[in-house]
């Protein structure tokens, strides 16, 4: 039963990568497996570095959970939805433990940790089309019906994020596919498409993607090889147990970070790129859950780029510029020069941007 479970192995591939234990209104505490310990890999290297001995979470920002297994969960669009599928069966989920929650989860989420036992409460399928499941989208967060809100989170794949998304898979790969959300414009699912277009003509590393139907934006997920294996992920926010509300990361820690966990210049660059981006464009939701990073061949990797689009309904950027959250050149090349990329790099960088956006300010 949910209710009484105290604690879920952490597997990877299989293998247990260790316990996490919960008592209610707790903390969590988590602890290496010993076989792990010999050839694992430490799965968030700031806060569970690989060492023998019992980890304990802080109780905030995350409820007493350590920020990696908190990316398992779902949260915004998904949270919504599997508020309303308890509900009906007396569960309150905001009361449950974080380990009552990844169980879940499961073997169900994005990356490459599972949690057993599962508890899988949804088993609802669907095979229509996409404007099917929009139109069931749309009646369920107008709160028309509930009655599909398990097949929508079903197909969601535990993900994040305002956006409604379904995971599909064709010939071509494994995909996440956006639908809008009822306050969405139209276009949205072309201006993401427009923004990837850019992004890539930038020199930003992103994800095969297309629009399915000519209006839904399908991004390739990276977590998963064209073998089928599972890549383990975890986001900024993971990482340095950063929450995304009330955003507070500055990119002066980003690009620390990723100078860091990859120990490379290259991808330092690349993820300041991607601020230059992001602050031209106006993407303003560029919080910390909106950076990853890759663990694959025995080292960690800065994730392809994600969730580049333009929101209007943001004051400023959810992560600042030299703490400023209206940046300016000066911001971003005082951040560069930081992080020892040179002044002239960073100017280049920032030309180079300015130019492969040209075409995108009418959504600005």
């Amino acid at each position: 039963m949910i209710d009484k479970l105290l604690l879920v192995n952490v597997l990877y591939h299989g293998k247990k990568v260790g316990t996490l234990t919960c008592r209610k209104r707790g903390v969590c505490s988590f602890e290496y497996d010993k076989q792990w310990l010999v050839d694992g890999f430490s799965i968030s290297p700031l806060k569970l570095p690989l060492k023998s001995g019992i980890f304990t979470a802080d109780y905030q920002p995350f409820n007493g959970n350590f920020g990696v297994f908190e990316d398992s969960l779902p949260g915004g669009y998904g949270e919504y939805l599997i508020n309303k599928v308890l509900k009906k069966n007396s569960i309150d989920y905001q009361s449950l433990t974080p380990v009552q929650k990844l169980s879940l989860v499961g073997s169900g989420g994005l990356g490459a940790l599972c949690y057993i036992p599962e508890n899988k409460v949804i088993n609802d399928s669907f095979d229509g089309s996409f404007d099917q499941m929009q139109q069931i989208i749309n009646d369920v967060l107008s709160e028309k019906t509930d009655s599909a809100a398990g097949m929508l989170f079903n197909k969601s794949g535990n993900s994040g994020g305002a956006r409604p998304k379904c995971l599909y898979t064709d010939a071509d790969g494994h995909w996440i596919v956006k639908f809008r959300h009822i306050y969405d414009r139209k276009d949205i699912g072309e201006i993401e498409y427009a923004y990837n277009l850019a992004a890539r003509k930038c020199g930003i590393d992103v994800p095969d993607f297309k629009l399915f139907d000519g209006k839904y934006f399908g991004v390739k997920r990276f977590d998963i090889l064209p073998n089928g294996e599972r890549l383990h992920v975890v986001t900024a926010s993971g990482l340095l147990n950063e929450p995304i509300t009330p955003p507070k990361m500055d990119y002066n820690s980003l690009l620390q970070l990723t100078g860091y966990l990859t120990q490379s210049s290259q991808e330092v660059e690349q993820q300041f790129r991607r601020m230059a981006f992001n602050v031209i464009a106006k993407n303003l939701d560029d919080h910390a859950r909106n950076f990853s990073f890759i663990y694959k061949n025995g080292r960690w990797h800065l994730s392809p780029a994600y969730d580049l689009t333009n929101d209007n309904t943001l004051g400023e950027h959810a992560t600042t510029v030299n703490f400023n959250g209206l940046p300016n050149d000066a911001d971003m090349i005082f951040v560069g020069k930081n992080i020892k990329i040179s002044e002239k790099r960073c100017k280049d960088i920032i030309d180079e941007v300015r130019e492969g956006v040209r075409g995108l300010e009418k959504w600005f």
